[in-house]
């Protein structure tokens, strides 16, 4: 599965993977999850949102355990992530088949849609839409770089953007949603564990930061007559690093946008977007706040106008205690050390967070050796890949069959 789905969208010049939503690379990554579902006799279907499911037993039965991932990527990310989680669940179900066991419980497989937001600029777009944490208008208003509105893209790829909508029916059939995912950090690597269970989530969210200046020649304009947003957006960056590290929390400007967008001309207009994570949610506000402050001096100080809009948030996830501890519980039991298997938070987002607010979940982290990720050096080893697919294996066991 890995060989086949290794290729798929892959950059050949970065070596990263360009799997945006309802591309090509995204359009083929659902035709193999359709073959793998197929292959193995599932019942496959794709909600209404453009979600892909493949069923073990009724999916109307209800009381289901549901595993999976997503197989989208930032620009230039890594093989591992979403990828791993979705490989690793039907690697999980072969394990338990060649087990033998007996399944109580319907089984599925799922991948979610657009859970990057690479292309759309909002994350986890599938797993929102199901949970009514998107309304139907936010998203017929995203697009893409080009324009191009999520209904259009939908379309142009063979799905009805009229159905796209809150799906409670289906989400009050997940009676556990369980999600591997290749960690991203090193705290396995530190403690020298190939899996650990999430805690939780720290809240996160994105801003976009709009610099207004003047635009002008650049080979013409004495220095103390410009309006240049670009110099404020510098400072802001160095900013949001002090702010940080002041905090204890993560900010990051990552992405940026300039008009004219001319080597030879001064910008007219920066902007640039915001990442901010921290543990806690007066920290994380605390960052942010700081940061604002600091770009608004700075933006005065050089005539420049500003505007600061907060494009997305996810208050902190904590995943169900008593899900947690089953799994903690399970593996424990499973394991040839008997220790306990770590149990961490995250300052990543993931499907298994928005569906937390509807459904019972938890995650499952394979050690990452660098701590990379959104990266071509994203890795994990084949070992513990291996011991990632056992440890679902058990805990679906756990959970789905006598």
């Amino acid at each position: 599965m890995w060989r086949e789905l290794a290729p798929v969208g892959r950059h050949p010049g970065s070596g990263g993977y360009r799997r945006y939503a309802w591309s090509a690379a995204d359009l083929e990554c659902r035709a193999w999850f359709r073959a793998q579902a197929e292959a193995r006799g599932l019942t496959y279907e794709t909600d209404r949102n453009g979600n892909q499911w493949a069923w073990l037993g009724d999916p109307l039965a209800g009381d289901a355990v549901v595993t999976g991932s997503h197989l989208d990527s930032v620009p230039d990310g890594g093989a591992f992530d979403g990828p791993l989680g979705v490989v690793s669940s039907f690697a999980a179900l072969d394990e338990l088949r060649s087990r033998g066991v007996a399944f109580t419980r319907p089984l599925a497989v799922t991948n979610f849609g657009d859970e990057e937001g690479a292309r759309f600029g909002l994350a986890c777009v599938g797993s929102r839409l199901a949970a009514g944490q998107l309304t139907v208008a936010d998203a017929h208003r995203l697009r893409d770089a080009d324009g191009i509105t999520l209904p259009a893209a939908m379309e142009s790829a063979g799905y009805d953007p009229d159905t796209i909508g809150p799906d409670p029916e289906r989400l009050a059939r997940i009676g556990a949603f369980v999600e591997l995912h290749v960690e991203q950090g090193r705290a396995l690597d530190l403690t020298g564990d190939p899996v650990g269970i999430a805690s939780a989530i720290w809240p996160h969210g994105r801003w976009r930061f709009d610099f207004r200046g003047e635009a002008n020649h650049a080979g013409t304009t004495r220095l103390v007559d410009r309006r240049d947003p670009m110099l404020t957006y510098a400072e802001t960056v160095l900013a949001a690093r002090r702010e940080a590290e002041l905090t204890g929390a993560l900010a990051t400007f990552g992405k940026i946008a300039v008009e004219p967008n001319g080597v030879n001309a001064i910008p007219s207009l920066v902007q640039g977007w915001l990442d901010s994570r921290a543990a806690d949610q007066a920290t994380l506000d605390a960052v942010v706040t700081g940061i604002e402050r600091a770009a608004r001096e700075y933006a005065d100080r050089a005539g420049i106008d500003l505007d600061v809009v907060r494009e997305s948030f996810t208050p902190v996830v904590e995943f169900e205690h008593a899900l947690r501890d089953e799994l903690a519980k399970i593996l424990r039991g499973s394991g040839d050390t008997g220790r306990p298997v770590p149990v961490l938070g995250t300052g990543a987002g993931h499907d298994a967070g928005i569906l937390s607010a509807s459904v019972p979940t938890a995650m499952l982290f394979v050690r990452n050796p660098t701590g990379i990720s959104h990266s071509p050096a994203e890795h994990a080893a084949e070992d513990d890949c291996v011991a990632g697919v056992r440890a679902l294996a058990d805990v679906l066991e756990g959970l789905a069959c006598s």
